[in-house]
């Protein structure tokens, strides 16, 4: 295998992420997230790792579908508080030179006229290292608080993410040419008008009349393009928008189809099968020897919390499972009486038939560690055999690195896993100069020429 391998160091701006449970560990500090120096020093260890980007996961709403309620959730901190993901970045940007940012918005919930400003300022501050993580929202909880009366339809929000991309393209890359600004001072000329160019947009969903007044190009002008979704609309969007995709599957041999069916319909857009980096999650728990990982990992597993995972896992899926006995069987026709017609509206149908044939007893038994995530335990020999398998079945580029105990999971691959992938030529030794875009794939700052993005520009 000869492809060098990506990570990201995925988080969110909260007290428990994916594993939960675990912030009650003695030696974990995510309880410190709002403390502006627990994220200055993780993005310098992330850095001293070469990690390519801090991936900032976000969600709008609550999980406050099992019990129909938040009690699980809120003793657990199932993401819960949770804190804008926006305003770490510049914090971590000021005290590194290299490592990029992904971080997670909403798009129904948002003006693409005010949100390219936000992203544009990010790319500013951060000199070019700032990807967006494109998401259309999964939460009815989500769609209350913002004054709807229920989760607009699935495919509904992703026809309305085109019509936003639209926008957001123009916005960035057609409205200012690339010698709009001169800075001239001493013919007393910022910036050349004939170069800034009114933007108009009529489209189904989003409306813009007027000149984009409110930032001047970034390095990159768009944000590296991230999504993470599952559903074939999902990845036919990802195939038109996304540079870097997030995705999963029950088995390699799946996420292996998956990961074809995403560079087969980026190839049917008109782009290359490689213009999209393909990333999957990865927990490690990683020890000098096998027995003292092992032990490691019983040690976090005393703080996990099952409970706390299965409350994430019935708002992903819309389905209260305390409506079941501890051992009733989940079938199709239980769950389809419970929500008529309900799932199949938010896209939640692939979840239901994930539960068919099991029990809310067995559910909690397989979330033992916190997440239905499962983990790599062992030695770095160990973890780096798996991780290199794992890339060479599925034909993905890269892991999105899942915190477990904070930051002693990222310390522990940093020094231990990421010298093995080095001395297999696996990861790199170094970084390259640029920006997060020109690190990632190596032509440049700007989108290339194969992207939709570019046709907008001026």
């Amino acid at each position: 295998m000869t492809k060098k391998i990506r990570l990201n160091a995925f988080n969110m701006n909260c007290v428990g992420h994916i594993h939960h449970g675990l912030w009650k560990h003695p030696r974990d500090n995510s309880i410190d997230y709002n403390d502006a120096d627990y994220w200055i020093e993780l993005a310098k260890l992330l850095e001293k790792g070469l990690f390519d980007a801090v991936f900032l996961a976000d969600i709008v709403g609550v999980y406050d579908v099992l019990g129909d309620g938040i009690r699980a959730t809120a003793r657990e901190a199932v993401q819960l508080p949770v804190n804008d993901p926006l305003y770490v970045v510049p914090l971590m940007a000021h005290v590194t030179k290299n490592i990029g940012f992904g971080v997670t918005c909403n798009l129904t919930y948002e003006q693409p006229y005010l949100f390219a400003r936000r992203m544009a300022t990010l790319d500013h501050l951060s000199k070019g290292r700032v990807g967006w993580n494109i998401v259309t929202g999964y939460l009815d909880s989500a769609a209350r608080a913002m004054g709807l009366k229920q989760q607009i339809d699935h495919d509904d929000r992703y026809d309305r993410g085109d019509d936003f991309m639209d926008v957001f393209y123009k916005l960035l890359e057609g409205s200012w040419e690339d010698g709009a600004v001169l800075r001239d001072r001493q013919r007393g000329i910022y910036a050349d008008h004939e170069k800034i160019h009114r933007i108009t947009h009529e489209g189904p969903y989003y409306k813009v009349d007027g000149v984009y007044n409110l930032t001047e190009p970034s390095r990159q002008r768009t944000p590296v393009l991230y999504q993470a979704g599952a559903s074939q609309r999902g990845n036919q969007f990802a195939a038109r928008h996304a540079e870097c995709v997030f995705t999963g599957g029950p088995s390699r041999e799946a996420l292996a189809k998956i990961v074809g069916n995403i560079r087969k319909l980026a190839v049917d857009a008109g782009r290359q099968a490689d213009d999209i980096k393909v990333f999957s999650g990865l927990t490690v728990v990683v020890d000098t020897s096998e027995k003292a990982a092992q032990e490691k990992y019983e040690d976090y597993k005393q703080y996990a919390s099952a409970e706390g995972s299965l409350a994430h896992m019935c708002s992903g899926a819309a389905i209260d499972l305390e409506r079941f006995g501890l051992d009733e069987e989940i079938t199709s026709e239980k769950l389809e009486a419970m929500y008529p017609g309900r799932l199949k509206r938010t896209g939640n149908a692939r979840g239901g038939r994930f539960l068919e044939g099991t029990t809310r007893r067995q559910l909690l038994e397989t979330r033992g560690f916190g997440s239905g995530n499962g983990a790599i335990v062992g030695t770095p020999s160990q973890v780096v055999d798996e991780i290199a398998k794992y890339v060479e079945e599925t034909d993905i580029d890269g892991f999105n690195l899942t915190r477990t105990v904070a930051p002693e999971s990222y310390r522990d691959f940093i020094d231990l896993v990421i010298p093995e992938l080095q001395n297999r030529s696996l990861y790199k030794e170094a970084y390259e100069e640029g920006s997060l875009r020109h690190k990632l794939f190596g032509r440049g700052d700007k989108l290339p020429a194969s992207h939709i993005g570019s046709r907008y520009r001026a």
